[in-house]
This record gives C-alpha cells, structure tokens and sequence, in this order.
C-alpha cells in the first residue's frame, strides 16, 4: 500500500487524503460539510430480464456468486442482523475462494469475533480489506498492521447509508441474509430458525448494489408477509442449510448490571435527568443494551411510575425492558433499529406501536432530516473520554482497534447526550488529556457521569443552571481526570508506528481520525 498525503482536519487530527483507491475530505467541523450533487443510483433492470412466475431461486450460493458476474476486485457487502451468530458472511467467502477470486472489498456493516474465520481470506488475498465496524479479532489484526493492502474504514451506521447513498462506496454484489423469505425475494427477520428481528441495516444494500442476493433457511411460499426487503430489488435468492446460529443471534446476554458501581452510575444518570426536567410528559429516550444502559431505562420506569409520565416513543435497539414499557403504556412507540432478544422479536411481529425503523430514517445525515436530533436525552458509553469532552468508542486506551462505531455518533445529535462511564476500568483512567482516537466532537457531548462526580459541558449553561441546588454531585472534568490520577497513575501512553491501519469517518463521510499500527506487539 502506498503512503497517502496527510492533512491535519479541523479537529487537529492528522488524516490521510486519499485511500483505497480514492480522494476524501478531512473534517471540516460539525455541520460545516455540505454534500453536492444527487443522490448514487444502482442500474436500471427490466423486469423482462427476470422470471414471469417471479420464481429467482438458484441452488447454491455459489452458484447465486456466478450468476452475479463476481469478479476479482469486487465489493461485497453483509449485514451484522445475526451478530456473533452470523454464518452466512464466513459462507460467502468460502464460495468465492473456491471460485479463486481475488482482492475483493468486504463491506459489512459491522463485524464480530465469529468473523476471525476471514482472517485467512485476509492472508491468501482473497478479502483485499474491510470497510466496516470491527469487533474483536478482525480489529486486533488490522491494529497490528497486518490487513496490508488497503484502510479499514469505520463508519457509523447513519454514515454507511449515506457513503452508499452518495456513491461513496459501490457495492457489486450484496448477500442480505434473512430469517424468512419467499422464492420472489420479499424479506424479513421475524420468523425462522435464523430470526434476528430486523433488517433495516440491508435496507441500503438493497436499494444501491448492483445485484441482490437473498439467502435464507426459512423459504416460504410467497408472499412473505410482512416483508423488509422488498423482492422487487432482489436478483436472486436461495435456501441454505443455515444461516445464522440463534444462540448467538439472540442471546441472554442483554441483563441489567448486578455490579453496585454500574448501578450507581444509572441511578445518578437518571436522577440528574429528573433534575434537569428531562424525565416529563411526552419526552423521548434511546439507551444501548448494556447493563448500565438498560438499568439507566430501569430507573427511568421508576420515576415515570412515580410521576405517572408517559414517554412519547423511545428508540431501540429493542429488548425484554423496553418492550415491557411498551406494553405497560410507560411509552407510547419503540422506534426499532436492531433487536436484542426473543421479546424484541415477539414484540415487533405482535404490536404495530413497535415500529420497524432504518439507518436512513434514524440517522442518514444527508437526507431531509433524521430522527436523531427529536431525541430528547440518549445515554451512550464510551471507552474513553478527554476533559475537552471529545469521545472515543473504537479504540482502546493501548490503542487496539476492537469495537465499532455502531449508531453512536449519529446519537450525538439528540438534544442531550450523557455518558455515563467508570472513572477508571483495570486501574486506567477513562478521563484523558486527549483521546487516542477521536469518534465524536465534545461540543456535541453534553454530560459525563461517573462514580465520584458529574461533569457538564461548560456549553451547556442551560444544564448547569437547571440543576444547581440540586445535591447532585456536579464537578469539573478536570477535577474527575485528576482524582483518578491520584488514585491509579498517569496512564503510559501507547506505541504507534507510522503506518495507517483505519480510519473514522464522520456521518457526512469526511475524515475524523486515522488509527495507526500499534508499535509494540509481536508477530
């Protein structure tokens, strides 16, 4: 890979010009970057080119690859509906290794430890590079410098459609995996062995790439009711043996935190939206699926009850707490992007309030409006955080890129964002001089809860002014980043080389900072 022009961006971080192939902007500035021109369109086919009984069932998905005209250098994109249960993207590239292609672009819109699998594909050069969110193995192996032919590239989930939407990035080949389809190419993830809840992360897919693929281990006779995948953009589909692992697609995982630190954290989290007058008639919410997330949305049911408060809608990923507010009238609508369990599931078939969303509704940000910014609070986590409130989700504090970028930044511009986080996580601060990798601008990020105090962002005078006489224990950051010095020790700082592994995106496709090799690993 040859060494790309460097450019410091308007967040100070120094970013590369040009990559795979291609120019890119740095960052300019939040809400400083207008996009020109229309909207990217796949090709025009003609309905006289499929068949009349709408029966688009090939054998195999090898056969499915062919009949799409895969060719060495290709893009081929999957979607991360199954998450760490996900077999069918691991398939894929079986199929085209046995078919010896080369150098092809994988595109996915995250990936997870069950995808360390392709790390062979990486080596015989089957896979040329990943341009996705990175969970674990793949994202350990990129740090390392050993993905040697092209940048990652992480993008938000709002930032994934719009890089498809803008002709950023041209998939020729999508490989959209459902829980139930019929032979015409109707779609969806709510019944099936492999049934995942939703597919709203292919919906781009479907509508951009060049042909379609539809595999599922579930066919019915059609018409697949509902569907999320509309046939009528679908090249070919097929049934598999199987597609996903349901253990792992939907998993006990989702439990409220039993750690006395986590749950303070929630408790002070909610306690200072009560303060701040957010917790009132009619608000909206979004919190993750992590057990301080969903024992903050645990807290929020009490005071709701308390106050006899019913929450307009609540955005998802869905899971047993939330539809349970649902069901018991404390919110009025779950604005679904991605389901976490079977109640998620059974929820979004039954109840027509749990209402099917998209990354082009809920955070395209080139697009008339999304519904990110009609969100009254949104509790986020955080692997790190500076006293300037800047934000970082993918890398660790060794500098390990190990997680993805998911919807947070595109969360960042609800109307208030709290960061409830540890003061320290094994004895290392999570309150740095400066991140050592930027996801998301301070300006944007409004409150930082911890243990041993709440920091507000002195931008948000209207917060601080809202919860003065309070009680609450309202701080300085810095004050937060000295005292766990205090108690742990200034962090060492990691080793980088010089090499370029990934880079962040921000959600108008600019470049927000570059990920360099870790320098002190061995092979």
């Amino acid at each position: 890979m040859d060494s790309p022009e460097f450019k410091t961006n308007a967040a100070g971080r120094e970013v590369p010009l040009s990559f795979n192939g291609r120019s890119h902007v740095p960052f300019q500035g939040v809400n400083k970057y207008s996009p020109k021109g229309h909207k990217y369109a796949a090709p025009v086919p003609s309905s006289q080119d499929f068949p009349r009984d709408g029966d688009k069932r090939v054998k195999s998905l090898k056969e499915a690859l062919k009949k799409s005209g895969l060719k060495n250098g290709m893009c081929i994109s999957t979607h991360h509906h199954f998450r760490n249960g996900d077999l069918l993207a691991n398939q894929v590239f079986d199929a085209a290794n046995e078919m010896g292609i080369k150098d092809l672009v994988w595109f996915p819109s995250a990936s997870f430890p069950c995808h360390e699998y392709l790390i062979k594909y990486l080596e015989n050069g089957c896979i040329h590079h990943i341009e996705g969110s990175m969970n674990g193995p793949l994202g350990r192996y990129t740090s390392e410098g050993k993905m040697k032919k092209g940048l990652g590239v992480l993008r938000s989930h709002g930032g994934r459609y719009q890089a498809l939407q803008d002709g950023e990035v041209h998939i020729d080949i999508a490989v959209i995996g459902a829980g139930c389809a019929d032979p015409f190419g109707n779609a969806n993830g709510l019944t099936g062995p492999s049934a995942s809840g939703l597919l709203g992360f292919a919906l781009a897919d479907s509508e951009y790439a060049d042909k379609v693929i539809v595999a599922t281990d579930n066919m019915v006779e059609f018409p697949c009711i509902p569907w999320q995948i509309h046939g009528n953009n679908v090249d070919f589909t097929l049934l598999m043996e199987k597609i996903g692992d349901p253990e792992k697609i939907i998993s006990g995982t989702t439990r409220i935190s039993k750690s006395p630190d986590r749950l303070y954290l929630a408790e002070l989290t909610a306690k200072f939206c009560e303060a701040a007058g957010i917790i009132r008639e009619g608000f909206s919410f979004q919190s993750g699926a992590g057990g301080t997330s969903l024992a903050v949305g645990e807290y929020f049911r009490k005071i709701m009850r308390e106050k006899n408060i019913k929450a307009r809608f609540a955005r998802g990923g869905s899971n047993t707490y939330l539809v349970s507010m649902l069901e018991e009238g404390l919110v009025e609508y779950i604005l679904d992007g991605q389901t976490f369990d079977l109640e998620g599931v059974r929820s979004m078939i039954e109840n027509p309030a749990h209402v099917w969303t998209s990354p082009f509704t809920s955070y395209n940000h080139h697009s008339k409006g999304n519904f990110a910014g009609m969100v009254d609070v949104v509790v986020l986590g955080a692997t790190e955080i500076d006293v300037e409130f800047n934000a970082n989700v993918v890398t660790h504090s060794d500098g390990y890129l190990l997680h993805g970028v998911g919807g947070w930044q595109n969360c960042l511009f609800s109307k208030t964002v709290i960061l409830p986080v540890p003061l320290f996580r094994d004895r290392i601060p999570v309150i740095r001089n400066r991140v050592t990798t930027l996801c998301g601008p301070g300006e944007l990020i409004d409150v930082i809860v911890t243990e041993r105090g709440i920091a507000i962002n002195p931008l948000r005078k209207d917060l601080i002014e809202k919860v003065k006489g309070s009680g609450l224990p309202v701080r300085p950051i810095q004050e937060l980043k000295d005292e766990a010095e205090r108690i742990c020790g200034k962090p060492e700082q990691p080793e980088f080389t010089r090499n370029p592994v990934a880079v962040v995106k921000w959600v108008d496709g600019t470049v927000l900072d570059t990920i360099w090799q870790v320098g002190n690993y061995s092979d």
